[in-house]
């Protein structure tokens, strides 16, 4: 398992990159295997039977030069070779080998094409030799001792050497260069649709619009563009409804509400009529409170808010309702939201930990190409087991109605769904000061 993770993490993580991967992959393969055949099969032999060509040639001027009864015959042997057979031969008289050379051999065809003239003559002459490879100046030197001088032959590197090697590799890198060209540019066209696609459903998970989203690219992806666009409009037709539903229940109910308000105004002074007006009172703010969390945030704008003044204005407010609040917020900070229902949220959170604690922290800063928001208090705070609880529309902690311990218990929800409308989270952590801590954390 954990060499399997290891190797994760060296592959690309982008689907571009992956693509790019399995296409490549498999060409680079062949291309070795490709490699490995041609030069242990195809070229390796023919140098080695170029070898053996040259080696029996060189045997043959060997023999001669032993055998000649005259110089003229010696000075035959190397006129024809040099006429027919490309290969310029001199004998020198009582001539010595040469040191071997070491540090000429530095090329892998030279040291390729050395051992495989080496071995041919090893077997053909029994004379010691010595051979100098020097691709440099495209030719190949021999030095043969004989019992009576030395033979020096000099020939080409052509008599051993074919470039078909060259040619071969030059059209295979070439070929695949360009394969691979062509590939990055298909790959990128196929993987824009899909880029495009994540960003539209970026921006609609934050509640932006996406007017340059369209659907394209090849047939999977235009189906999938087409699914995000109707499910998108099945959401907004939903959201929609939904608040044009509560909307009407809400008118609905405040027609009576309002009868009853005048009926308990037309009524005498006494305990009852406070009770009722009360009751009346509960009533508007519920609805008023579910009106709240429906409606989601209209036709607002997003627009770039500073954080600084933002929160500067609303612990204001905290502190003129005799919470002190302590406010710590990095300086150049910005965020772009809608700025009313942003206010709403972080509203909701200030109001609901003044309502059981009289000291708020208030902090923001960067962290990691995100925006943290931090609120805590010195409250009694949350049992751990009720973090995700609090954040369900209509659940309160404290399970009693009345208006001096909090509202109907939609503040939390509203928050968490502005917040997540706008891309980011929320979530709840226990304070160092004793209450409740509060973590929002927005795309910057």
């Amino acid at each position: 398992m954990s060499k399997g993770l290891s190797i994760k993490k060296f592959l690309p993580r982008t689907l571009f990159g992956r693509s790019l991967m399995i296409l490549v992959t498999p060409v680079l393969l062949i291309q070795i295997i490709t490699s490995f055949v041609f030069f242990d099969r195809h070229w390796s032999k023919m140098t080695t039977r170029l070898a053996f060509a040259v080696s029996g040639e060189l045997s043959v001027i060997t023999a001669t030069i032993k055998n000649g009864d005259t110089v003229r015959d010696i000075e035959n042997i190397i006129a024809y070779s040099g006429r027919y057979l490309d290969l310029d031969v001199h004998f020198i008289p009582d001539g010595r080998l040469p040191d071997k050379q070491e540090s000429s051999v530095v090329q892998v065809w030279e040291s390729v094409v050395a051992q495989k003239l080496s071995a041919e003559l090893a077997t053909q002459i029994s004379d010691p030799f010595v051979i100098h490879a020097n691709f440099a100046d495209k030719m190949i030197e021999v030095f043969i001792q004989l019992d009576d001088g030395l033979v020096h032959v000099s020939l080409p590197q052509r008599r051993l050497f074919s470039s078909s090697g060259y040619v071969f590799l030059l059209w295979m890198i070439g070929a695949s260069l360009l394969l691979l060209v062509v590939a990055v540019v298909f790959m990128r066209n196929q993987v824009r649709p899909i880029r495009k696609l994540a960003v539209a459903a970026d921006r609609f998970g934050r509640g932006r619009a996406a007017p340059f989203f369209k659907p394209e690219g090849a047939k999977e992806v235009r189906q999938a563009g087409h699914a995000f666009l109707e499910m998108r409009r099945r959401i907004e037709r939903q959201v929609s409804q939904r608040t044009e539903m509560l909307a009407g229940v809400s008118h609905d109910l405040r027609t009576p509400l309002t009868r009853m308000k005048l009926q308990v105004e037309m009524m005498a002074e006494g305990p009852d009529k406070a009770d009722m007006q009360q009751d009346i009172a509960d009533m508007e703010r519920m609805i008023h409170g579910y009106l709240d969390f429906v409606r989601g945030d209209g036709d607002e704008e997003f627009e770039a808010v500073s954080l600084a003044e933002f929160f500067e204005r609303l612990v204001a407010k905290m502190k003129r309702q005799g919470v002190k609040t302590d406010l710590t917020v990095a300086e150049g900070l910005s965020l772009v939201v809608r700025p009313l229902a942003f206010e709403r949220a972080i509203s909701n959170l200030l109001t609901n930990a003044g309502k059981y604690a009289d000291h708020i922290w208030v902090s923001a800063r960067k962290d990691s190409q995100k925006l943290q928001i931090v609120i805590e208090d010195n409250g009694p705070g949350v049992a751990e087991d009720q973090y995700e609880n609090v954040f369900k529309p209509f659940m309160r902690v404290d399970s009693s109605r009345n208006a001096e311990t909090g509202g109907v218990g939609l503040g939390l929800p509203i928050a968490m769904d502005i917040v997540h409308a706008h891309g980011g989270k929320i979530w709840l952590e226990a304070s160092e000061h004793g209450g409740l801590k509060v973590v929002v954390r927005m795309p910057l």
